[in-house]
Order: C-alpha cells, then sequence, then structure tokens
C-alpha cells in the first residue's frame, strides 16, 4: 500500500501539532496539509480526496461533524474531542475512530491501524464482478451497484481512480492496473490516465476520442491497440 495521505483539521493548534508529530512519527503516513477551521477543509476536500481525516468535532463557524455531513465523498475520518460522550458520533456516521485529547501515541497508531485495513479491505474489494453486466463498486463506505453500461471512462486521479457514469462519480482508491483486469474487452485502456468504455464513443477526432460529457486524448502508445478494437468499414 501507498503511504496514506492524511489532513488535519482542528481549530487547537497544539492537537494539530501533536497529530502532525504522530504523522510524522508513524510509517505508511504523509501529511497532506492542515486547518485550523473546517470551511477551508471543505473547499479542499470537495475536489481533493485524502484517505485519512483527523478531524475536531467542536470547532466555530462549521462542527467536525458538519463537514462531514457537507462532503459527498469521504474517506477515513478519525474524530478528535475532548468528551467522552462525543463516540456515538463515530458510529452514528460509520467513521473509522475517534480521539479523546489528550492524545497518547499507542491510540493514535490503533486508530490508524483501523484506517488502514478499512482501505486495505476497500482494495481487495473494490470493484468484483458478479456477472458480466455488473460491477460493485465500494465508495464512501457504501457498496454500489453499477452497471457496466452505465460507465463511460475511468480516469485516474493520483492515488485514486475516478469511474464517470452519465450522472455521477466514483472515487476508489485503486491502480489503473488493477482496473483493467476488472473490465471486459470493450473498456479498453486509451492512455496511460484514461480507460473509455468503447460503446460510449461518439466520434474520434485528432487523437482524441468524443464522449458526452468529456474528450479523451488518446496516447501515442495505446493508439495501435486502441485502433485495432474498433470494428471499422
Amino acid at each position: 500500500m501507498t503511504n496514506l495521505k492524511c489532513l488535519i483539521v482542528d481549530d487547537e493548534e497544539v492537537s494539530r501539532m501533536v497529530v502532525r508529530d504522530f504523522i510524522k512519527r508513524t510509517e505508511g503516513l504523509e501529511l497532506s496539509g492542515e486547518f485550523d477551521n473546517a470551511v477551508s477543509a471543505y473547499d479542499v476536500l470537495k475536489d481533493t480526496p485524502v484517505d485519512l481525516l483527523f478531524l475536531d468535532i467542536e470547532m466555530p463557524q462549521m462542527t467536525g461533524i458538519e463537514l462531514v455531513q457537507s462532503l459527498e465523498k469521504l474517506p477515513e475520518v478519525i474524530l478528535i474531542t475532548g468528551r467522552r460522550d462525543f463516540g456515538a458520533e463515530a458510529y452514528e456516521y460509520n467513521l473509522t475512530d475517534y480521539l479523546i485529547k489528550p492524545i497518547t501515541y499507542p491510540r493514535f497508531l490503533k486508530a490508524v491501524e483501523k484506517a488502514k485495513l478499512s482501505i486495505e479491505d476497500s482494495d481487495q474489494k473494490l470493484v468484483e464482478n458478479s456477472s458480466d453486466d455488473i460491477l460493485y463498486v465500494k465508495a464512501d463506505h457504501k457498496i454500489v451497484k453499477l452497471a457496466l453500461s452505465e460507465i463511460f471512462f475511468v480516469e485516474a486521479l493520483s492515488d485514486y481512480m475516478l469511474i464517470n457514469t452519465k450522472d455521477k462519480k466514483y472515487i476508489v482508491h485503486s491502480t489503473m492496473k488493477a482496473l483493467e483486469k476488472k473490465f471486459p474487452e470493450n473498456f479498453i485502456r486509451v492512455h496511460r490516465s484514461y480507460i473509455a468504455n468503447l460503446d460510449k464513443i461518439t466520434t474520434i477526432e485528432d487523437m482524441q476520442i468524443v464522449m458526452p460529457q468529456k474528450s479523451i486524448p488518446i496516447g501515442n502508445s495505446y493508439k495501435s491497440n486502441f485502433l485495432s478494437k474498433l470494428n471499422f468499414l
């Protein structure tokens, strides 16, 4: 597994400093950033996914729970609180764990291990075929049933894959190579960052695949294999 990208959101500087130090001391974790308020964190998280979010509950303007409620796509979330009676919130929202201030390193490691196990489980069960035309995608702590005919293309997004349908996008933790093995023959790797569903292509022009929502570049090293899959008259 690659390093887990972590984000800290806590309005207390001392608390952020402790978590920051624990992240640096822990193999397999990488600090992507930190915020002292949930509003700024929301602006980043809605567009830029991370693996693990260390989130204070009680903050002004927007609480940690309100941030969780506002995000469509949740990473693994470890709540941070000074009150023991907030533990139920972690279970209610199906979050990874919660830490009570002052945080100790052994308890921090225990929560991180829970997150790692959850992500590893997601990797193993990320996309499983139950039939030739159905995929089950584990995303946002849910398992979503997708018909292959719904998928237009898959796009690489750092350490994630973005599965695009007509109306929705599903961020899943995987590699392009792993996903290639899961799809049937009409899904073709056309670029180092794209897998396209041949059935959804509208036109091909200027080394671009045109689909209703997007134009996808055709990589030079993938061009020959891609063209060989097309049924030319």
